[in-house]
């Protein structure tokens, strides 16, 4: 239930995020988050979608950012796709492994019945093996 949008910065991994969000909005029967560090795509996220700016609570590290997204999942049991923009600055993991994380929010995923599209920004090259069967797009 993970699928990560993977490049480096400026590559269009936002835009393709964006596009996911606009595409599965009519597919759904449930909700939808687009996780973010600010409130910049406001207007390009249908109305349906609820934009979280995670930089507004303070989040600290990886294991508060496993606890965000927990505590998303337990005020809306029907969430059914969280995007993250940003992953790697929001789950404070800049120049760290992302593999104990993804795994974790793949746990979460599959044990609530969530589909997680993150754009993780970070080449191809640079995502460890165990993940790259998670690697949805490569831009």
């Amino acid at each position: 239930m993970l699928e990560m949008i993977v490049g480096s910065n400026g590559t269009g991994k936002t835009k393709y995020l964006l596009d996911v969000a606009s595409n599965e909005i009519g597919k759904v029967d449930g909700n939808i988050a687009f996780l973010d560090k600010g409130k910049s795509h406001m207007y390009e996220l249908n109305n349906r979608i609820r934009l979280i700016d995670v930089k507004q609570y303070n989040v600290k590290s990886n294991e508060e950012f496993i606890g965000f997204v927990l505590g998303l999942l337990s005020q809306d049991r029907d969430l059914e796709i969280i995007l993250i923009d940003s992953f790697l600055k929001l789950a404070c993991l800049e120049g760290k492994d992302i593999t104990a994380t993804m795994k974790r929010l793949d746990e979460v995923g599959r044990e609530f019945n969530v589909r997680f599209v993150i754009s993780v920004g970070l080449d191809e090259n640079a995502i460890p093996a165990e993940l790259k069967d998670s690697i949805a797009a490569s831009l």
